[in-house]
């Protein structure tokens, strides 16, 4: 795999001034937060697996912010201690769009 020297750039980085929430994406938040179910794990080397069932064209980064923000928030982590994250982005019909994710601590 190729190696490029060069310091990754952070998303707060990128952007000017204060960013504020959707109402779609508070509304997502929110409907988000109430079907997440109870887990517990190590808030230590986490590693993440999560598949986006999609309908449309989205790349596959986009979704994957957000859900990740709602999940600390509903887990009580920090990202930073996000060793390995996996994604998947699988084409589904409208009206069958899911999210499915594993937690835990295996690197």
């Amino acid at each position: 795999m190729p190696k490029i020297d060069i310091k990754p750039i952070s998303v707060n980085a990128c952007w000017q001034g204060k960013r504020f929430k959707t109402k779609a994406y508070k509304a997502y938040e929110t409907e988000l937060l109430y079907k997440l179910p109870s887990l517990s794990f190590n808030d230590k080397n986490i590693v993440i697996d999560i598949e986006f069932g999609i309908n449309g064209l989205m790349d596959i980064d986009n979704p994957i912010k957000p859900f990740l923000d709602v999940l600390q928030k509903k887990y009580g982590f920090n990202d930073r201690y996000i060793h390995q994250l996996r994604i998947t982005k699988v084409k589904v019909k409208p009206g069958k769009e899911y999210i499915q994710f594993k937690i835990d601590n295996t690197l």
